[in-house]
């Protein structure tokens, strides 16, 4: 037998203490000051522009209202439109300064030098597809024997909890596993116990794997990233000794459906501006989004023990928006968290389609809004605490946008239906109702101008640089999609305002989401299933459509990019999805952005490798049969999975390792068991060691051979 297979790397343990949301903030690392005058002044350009900004809108906005006495609902709708006017006024700021940095001639070159040791890629999974993963793996670790052998080892990190599934994980991964440390090792480890998801999946893996480590990159299921890349993290950590995380920017690729074009077009358009602002304004005190990103592994086990929250979920319990939270411990403890924009061949994938996004945003959601119990916290630093801000508003910015579009309309009812006091106080001149319809104009214009201008940089930087044009073939392709992605995003944006408004209210009820995986399909959903999804949104579409005519013609013109998206909001939902849809544009020359028409070296690999397994490997995560047979029927592959079960069981009484044990004591053959088990009892085999021990009488090999 082989048992290269069988064992994991020596365990090597670190302590990972469990931290209080409320904590006194340690002395910052001794860092490279180089950049503090770009950042500081940065900050300044972000919040002086914003605020000059909304209070220049503030001021316009009330002398739209106050050319006669402002009621107490025009007061309301004035500070709601404040509060929304200084959100989009900040999101434009940011851009301004992404497009500032971008033009300027000149770019700082992040110092590199060659790392020690090796570097672990955890890829952590729950319930995916593992051919995708497979595939994604397979072109990494090519990459990297190419270029870089011996520095860096995979670690899949399985949280899989169903068990078919988790068996034809197993079976899809087992022929990549090896212990080749002059090469690029590849380690298999599923957790028996899912607590704290994915933030205890890596964990688990850094309490205890952790010491042998220097640093460890995080990715996710369909994250992909070239070796050159790869080193290049690696390096950049080993030049900065005080850094504790770099984070990348992921591009979107394989976009085959409406709405993930849409999405990877503004990612690879318009994303780089913002980020440039970004980048620039946070420093060393940037963000983490959970993937992508490489971490320093003792400052990681040292600074981000996640506290538990007091009270039940959604806002109780283990934090679920990890990310945020694990910068935040992080940049508290003195490392520095940076968002390098600089390095390229990173990537992941867009969710297929609008339903798809809307799952995902009520778990985001309650995430989010969960962060609450840290903006207060000790010792975090300012920039931290506007991640955090940020964060939670990008939710409750849609219950301020609906809140802003109900009191507007509440204000048109009003002026239809309650008659006009022109002489309500003792005076000889009467209190005409006049509304400034000019100013109101013009500040309408300004607000769309503010929105859509990042989307104006992104095509303006893409148009002067040449080389960066000709990717996105050509001028007038480019300006082809980058209106079309207009167009659709201003369809789909009250859609996704109205969710998210029903999110937020779903989660300040108290509901708890769960946790469920992420799409990976091409989202085509039925008629039916979008119907379903979608009734609500066409509904109050319909309401406010027809009650805006009934008010009068110009409100419902006005109202119209509103309540168009959300009447037809069924037929554009069940449009986003889909790959045959998706793929027309492609065929007809639009949305197809640089990384499509010319793909880098491993994303032609990554569907080398797809293409193959799809042939050779699909078949065993698609079979029908009882996956659980395949231990049976490989006895290799079932003396793999009895190596990775822990020596020691709990011995509490557990009624499904109890039932478990008695029909494969009372079973003839395997197929016999298989008729009678049931989820949990198949579950219970694959868990307990003992349990799975007993189905060695069903191997074709003596006992006394069976591994153990």
């Amino acid at each position: 037998m082989n048992s290269k297979h069988y064992a994991l790397p020596q365990e090597a343990h670190l302590t990972m203490p469990r931290h209080e949301v409320n904590e006194r903030r340690q002395k910052a690392k001794k860092q490279n000051q180089r950049f503090f005058l770009t950042t500081l002044l940065s900050r300044l350009f972000v919040l002086f522009g914003t605020l000059g900004l909304a209070g220049y809108g503030a001021k316009e906005m009330y002398e739209v209202l106050s050319t006669n006495q402002i009621t107490y609902l025009q007061w309301l709708f004035l500070g709601l439109f404040c509060i929304n006017f200084t959100w989009i006024s900040f999101a434009f700021t940011q851009a301004t300064l992404g497009l500032i940095v971008k033009m300027s001639p000149i770019h700082f070159k992040r110092k590199e030098v060659d790392a020690q040791g090796v570097t672990a890629i955890l890829l952590p999974v729950y319930n995916e597809d593992p051919v995708r993963i497979r595939a994604s793996i397979q072109a990494m670790h090519q990459d990297l024997l190419d270029k870089a052998p011996g520095k860096f080892a995979f670690f899949i990190l399985s949280d899989t909890n169903r068990a078919e599934e988790s068996i034809k994980e197993k079976q899809t991964f087992y022929p990549l596993l090896n212990q080749d440390e002059s090469g690029c090792p590849i380690y298999y480890r599923r957790r028996l116990n899912n607590a704290e998801r994915k933030a205890g999946n890596v964990a688990d893996w850094v309490t205890r794997f952790g010491n042998d480590y220097e640093c460890m990159i995080v990715l996710d299921a369909d994250s992909l990233m070239s070796a050159e890349c790869l080193l290049s993290m690696s390096r950049r950590m080993a030049a900065e000794p005080s850094l504790g995380l770099i984070q990348t920017l992921p591009t979107i690729i394989r976009a085959d459906t409406l709405y993930s074009r849409i999405q990877q077009f503004a990612n690879q358009c318009f994303g780089p501006i913002y980020a440039a602002g970004l980048t620039t304004w946070h420093g060393n005190a940037s963000n983490f989004w959970g993937h992508n990103a490489i971490i320093r592994t003792k400052a990681f086990a040292e600074s981000c023990g996640l506290p538990i929250l007091p009270g039940k979920a959604p806002f109780g319990g283990h934090v679920m928006s990890h990310d945020f939270i694990e910068a935040a411990l992080l940049r508290r403890a003195g490392w520095g968290v940076r968002f390098d924009t600089d390095l390229q061949a990173s990537y992941e994938e867009a969710p297929p389609s609008l339903i798809d996004v809307m799952v995902r945003d009520r778990r985001w959601c309650q995430g989010n809004l969960q962060h609450k119990a840290f903006v207060k916290a000790k010792g975090l630093h300012f920039a931290t605490r506007m991640h955090l801000m940020t964060g939670i508003f990008s939710y409750f910015s849609a219950v301020f946008w609906f809140a802003l579009i109900a009191v507007g309309f509440a204000l048109a009812v009003q002026a239809h239906f309650v008659r006009p006091e022109y002489f309500n106080n003792l005076s000889l001149f009467p209190n005409w109702p006049v509304f400034d319809f000019e100013k109101a104009r013009s500040l309408f214009v300004l607000s769309m101008a503010l929105v859509l201008a990042p989307k104006i940089y992104g095509w303006l930087n893409a148009m002067l640089h040449w080389r960066q044009c000709l990717r996105f073939g050509g001028p007038i392709m480019l300006t082809l999609d980058t209106l079309l992605e207009i167009l659709v995003s201003a369809l789909y944006a009250p859609i996704l305002m109205f969710s998210q408004f029903l999110v937020v209210m779903d989660v300040l009820k108290g509901r708890d989401s769960g946790w469920k995986p992420q799409s990976r399909d091409d989202g085509a959903n039925a008629w039916s299933e979008t119907a379903r999804a979608h009734v609500y949104h066409t509904l109050f579409g319909i309401l406010m459509a027809v009650s805006a005519y009934f008010l009068g013609p110009q409100l419902f013109l006005w109202s119209l990019p509103i309540t168009f998206g959300l009447i037809f909001s069924i037929p554009l939902s069940w449009l986003s999805g889909g790959a045959k849809r998706g793929n027309l544009f492609s065929k007809l020359g639009l949305l197809k952005g640089p990384e499509e028409r010319k793909p880098a070296k491993i994303c032609q690999i990554l569907e080398q490798q797809i293409d193959q397994l799809e042939q050779h490997t699909r078949a065993i995560v698609d079979s029908d049969a009882p996956a659980l047979k395949a231990y049976v029927d490989d006895v290799e592959f079932y003396q793999w999975h009895l190596a990775q079960l822990p020596l020691e069981e709990s011995k509490e009484l557990d009624r499904d390792k109890v039932c478990a044990a008695w029909q494969i004591e009372h079973s003839q053959n395997i197929d016999e068991l298989l008729a009678s088990l049931n989820e949990k009892e198949r579950l219970a085999i694959i868990k307990h060691r003992s349990l799975f021990q007993q189905l060695s009488k069903f191997l074709s090999m003596p006992d006394n051979q069976v591994y153990s």
